[in-house]
């Protein structure tokens, strides 16, 4: 879809200027009048658009596009292609972006009239709390805060500067929310750890008397679920980002700048060192310690401490180049039945062979074979 700012163009040149790059136009056209009324990503761009190009196979694909110019990184040349050539080309292009397309300004507006605040909370200035929030006794938020329509937020939670809380997210009592984080719609930050007791046959619940605690520039993903310490604190690293549907459970404790992606479930007590990354739907089983710039692999079984610098994949999750032989292995699974087919044959026919051998050699003389003696 196209990218438009209100119907008026801009040639490629001025876009140059915004973005500090440089045209490269050597298919003949005068950047000067070339006219740009929007930009678009490659799958979307059309006549009239400018688009991304960041890899040097792209460019075929942005001919075909009918762009009527590109972003690229330095180094790419097309003689079929006017090109903006910028150090940084997404950065450029988000630039272009929002030059075409501006984000929506928000008026900060201050407390909404339908939202719930005990008597006992304490709100910073400059604070934003939006309709049907609902906030506890004895909270704490600091200022330049957003909190979008529908948040729960429940007794004891602090809150700090600058942290923006979209729609319906949940803060458990006692939560602590650091500078500058971000927590998405629908998060559950500070729910009971699935930790339970059983006597006499039933499960009772255990203790469930710790928190969360989020450092500063932690980023929560829509629908993650992040439950308390059963005594402690279950803690999120100092500038961690979480994507959505991610489940971390009680009592872990997860290092700085960690990026961790979909539908990853950590088991309780489990902790990961400094600058780890775990791919979509990786799996980390309970009391497993991760070491500092590990990286797991989307859908890998950790069932055992993984050492620092690691690259794991594979259920359960051993070194790459471990899983790399195995995957060769597999592949030559046909061939190799084949051959240990024919080996067989071959086995078999050898013991036929010995046995008749051994036969005749243990076959007692008979007087027929002592006469022609």
């Amino acid at each position: 879809m196209a990218v438009e700012a209100g119907g008026r163009a801009t040639c490629l040149l001025e876009l140059a200027e915004l973005v500090g790059g440089r045209v490269e136009s050597a298919c003949g056209i005068d950047p000067g009048k070339l006219m740009i009324s929007g930009a678009a990503p490659l799958a979307e761009a059309g006549p009239g658009q400018i688009t991304l190009v960041d890899r040097p196979e792209r460019a075929e694909a942005a001919l075909q596009s009918g762009a009527a110019a590109a972003v690229a990184p330095e180094g790419l040349s097309s003689e079929r292609l006017p090109l903006l050539v910028v150090a940084d080309p997404h950065t450029a292009f988000a630039k272009i972006i929002c030059y075409f397309r501006p984000p929506r300004q928000s008026v900060r507006r201050g407390i909404h009239p339908t939202a719930v605040i005990a008597p006992s909370a304490r709100l910073a200035e400059d604070v934003e709390i939006g309709p049907y929030v609902t906030i506890g006794e004895e909270v704490e938020i600091g200022p330049g805060t957003t909190i979008h329509a529908g948040v729960r937020i429940m007794d004891g939670v602090k809150i700090g500067p600058e942290v923006t809380i979209f729609p319906n997210a949940v803060l458990y009592e006692n939560t602590v929310v650091g500078p500058r984080c971000i927590i998405h719609a629908g998060a559950v930050i500070g729910a009971y750890g699935f930790g339970y007791v059983c006597q006499q046959g039933r499960y009772r619940l255990a203790a469930q008397l710790g928190n969360v605690v989020l450092g500063p520039e932690v980023e929560i993903g829509a629908c993650t679920t992040i439950d308390r310490g059963t005594y402690g604190s279950t803690v999120i690293g100092e500038g961690t980002k979480i994507d959505n549907l991610v489940m971390i459970a009680h009592n872990c404790r997860i290092g700085r700048h960690n990026m961790i992606c979909a539908q990853v479930g950590i088991a309780g007590s489990s902790t990961t060192g400094d600058h780890v990354i775990m791919a979509g739907q990786v799996g980390v089983k309970d009391h497993v310690q991760i070491g500092d710039g590990a990286v797991l692999g989307a859908m890998s079984g950790v069932i055992a401490d993984v050492p620092p610098g690691a690259r794991m994949v594979g259920i359960p999750a051993t070194p790459e180049w471990e899983q790399r032989l195995k995957q060769v292995a597999w592949t030559k699974l046909p061939e190799m039945r084949q051959e240990f087919k024919r080996l067989q044959a071959t086995v078999a026919r050898l013991s036929e062979q010995l046995e008749l051998l051994h036969q005749r050699l243990n076959q007692k003389p008979t007087d027929s074979d002592r006469a022609v003696a």
